[in-house]
């Protein structure tokens, strides 16, 4: 049996470190980025499963070349899923106040880098492979001092529909995830106890998302179950309407 092998940019942690998880458990090789130190160790493989790590910043199209290079090389089966989940998020602030470095931040990760990514994947994903881009329920959502950010997301969400008609030949597949509030450090950071009630409160179940119910909507998109499913951004977010 030819295996099948995943590239997920930005999988150290949070809803990323659950996406590898989930795409291994369902028989994928896996390759995912970091942008700094590498992890400690690696998610359990099964026999003869891989599962590697490599570093890129994804504001940098000759690292994602090579990490994806890397990738071919070191695994046997064809690249058949890329996960564009690497991105930033900054304090918020509202528009009229937002800092100007904090503003590029989030433009050269979240929209250049997003852009080098899926550019890279639809040059390199197999036939019939996959494509999945991570944005935000927010983007339809309107919360004040988080408009920058929806924004870029927004941009990515532009990207990925356009690229659903491109690649529809080749028979890729392309789709979003928009995630409401998920508990992660990311999200923790900077909030306390009544902050995160508030974002829980965004949903009628009273609750934030986990990553792993982020991860199986990721994973069944990259499955032959969703067969039909294209050019469509699904929003897990607990009734976030």
């Amino acid at each position: 049996m030819i295996s099948k092998t995943a590239l997920v940019f930005g999988g150290t942690r949070g809803i990323g470190a659950a996406i590898v998880e989930a795409l291994a458990a369902d028989g994928f090789d896996v390759a995912f980025t970091y942008t700094s130190a590498a992890p400690d160790a690696l998610p359990a493989a099964g026999s003869g499963q891989k599962i590697t790590a490599h570093k890129a910043d994804i504001r940098n199209p000759e690292e994602i070349a090579a990490v994806i290079d890397a990738v071919k090389a070191g695994h046997d089966g064809p690249l058949t899923c890329v996960v564009a989940n690497a991105g930033i998020n900054v304090p918020p602030s509202p528009v009229g106040q937002f800092p100007d470095d904090r503003f590029r931040d989030l433009v050269e990760v979240n929209i250049v880098g997003a852009f080098n990514v899926l550019r890279a994947a639809a040059q390199n994903v197999a036939d019939g492979g996959t494509i999945i881009g991570l944005t935000t329920s927010m983007v339809r959502v309107a919360i004040p001092g988080v408009g920058p950010y929806t924004a870029t997301k927004a941009a990515v969400e532009s990207l990925l529909r356009s690229m659903s008609k491109e690649l529809a030949g080749r028979g890729v597949r392309v789709n979003g995830v928009a995630p409401g509030p998920v508990d992660t450090d990311l999200f923790r950071a900077g909030k306390d106890e009544a902050a995160i009630q508030r974002s829980a409160g965004l949903s009628p179940f009273g609750r934030v998302g986990e990553p792993a119910e982020v991860a199986a909507v990721v994973a069944f998109l990259a499955s032959d179950k969703a067969s039909w499913v294209h050019g469509q951004i699904v929003q897990p977010n607990g009734g976030l309407v």
